[in-house]
């Protein structure tokens, strides 16, 4: 017990230096990843990376102002159509730059009419989007064009893995500089009280609307990424409505605000879905659904909150350590 004690103490007092090394070393092992990994760890790297991106956008927005939107499905359906669309003639990149792009623009239009909208009736109406935006484009694809389905050009898996990657670090950079100015300042009174903030002046409509555009930009081009590996795409793939539930779903069982703690919720998460697919493809509904309930059960606050009551803990013992007091 001692000896443990004495490790926690040294890991506490160098945590800072840890942590940054720590993140080196990561992104190092990142950016070198297709040197060393498998071509199928590739592939779960880039789903883990979209249900990253899926995640922390949602909470950038929602976990700010408590806003429930259902619509991720909606803006990530848009950018694959902007890679189904323009991915042969303008190229990978640039492709999935326009599809965060249109994805923002819809956010716009559809912030302005529903953002005025609160708790319920909000979440109704942007779950209601997916299967507008779905029926729309079938409809639009069938009258136009005679079919409902289409082939993308496909790029490498590495191309894949960077890009996403890439969104990923754009993302969080994007998350801590939105933290520090006043616009996330502004999201962060409207969700502890909208009628307050409107009272000091905060114009709380066009704060919800800029916060949602933003949280689509990344779920735009995330989609166009994605699209270049499922080279078929049809209106129920592209606007899936599962994509609009899972971000929640891990906001939940991560039960973190901050990008780290939901990358976390998502390694989880992915890997538990990853292993009992393949594993236990005839009972992975009801096992998945089993962990859920335990984790809600038993950590509220979500796997973060419980590995933060285990740092906690680690903590005390360095306090004990230093001061050689009994716990």
């Amino acid at each position: 017990m001692v000896e443990t004690k004495g490790l926690a103490g040294s890991l506490v007092r160098s945590g800072l230096a840890l942590r940054r090394a720590g993140l080196a070393l990561l992104a190092v092992g990142l950016v070198g990843a297709p040197l060393y990994l498998p071509a199928y760890t590739l592939v779960f790297l880039g789903n883990l990376g979209m249900y990253v991106v899926l995640t922390v956008s949602w909470i950038l927005f929602a976990g700010s102002t408590g806003y429930v939107s259902l619509a991720s499905a909606v803006f990530f359906g848009i950018g694959v159509y902007a890679a189904v669309l323009w991915r042969t003639a303008l190229g990978f990149w640039v492709a999935a730059l326009l599809g965060g792009l249109l994805s923002a623009a819809v956010a716009a239009g559809m912030g302005v009419v529903t953002l005025r909208l609160r708790g319920a009736y909000f979440s109704m109406f942007t779950l209601g989007a997916v299967e507008l935006a779905t029926s729309a484009t079938r409809w639009g694809e069938a009258h136009f064009f005679g079919r409902v389905g289409r082939i993308v050009l496909p790029v490498g898996q590495e191309t894949i893995y960077y890009a996403m990657l890439a969104l990923v670090a754009l993302l969080f950079a994007t998350w801590e500089l939105v933290q520090r100015s006043k616009l996330g300042m502004a999201l962060r009174c409207i969700g502890e009280d909208e009628e307050a903030a409107a009272h000091i002046g905060i114009p709380t409509t066009w704060v919800k609307v800029a916060g949602f555009c933003l949280s689509a930009v990344f779920m735009g081009c995330a989609g166009a990424i994605m699209a270049t590996r499922w080279t078929y795409v049809d209106p129920r793939i592209a606007f899936n409505l599962q994509l609009s539930f899972i971000p929640v779903l891990i906001a939940v069982f991560s039960g973190s605000r901050r990008p780290y703690g939901a990358a976390l919720g998502a390694l989880l998460f992915v890997a538990l879905e990853d292993f009992l697919i393949t594993r236990l493809p005839y009972h992975y509904m009801l096992l998945f659904g089993l962990v859920m309930v335990a984790v809600m059960l038993y950590s509220p606050g979500g796997v973060t909150v419980l590995a933060g009551r285990w740092w906690e803990q680690v903590l005390a013992w360095s306090r004990q350590d230093r001061t050689g007091s009994p716990r």
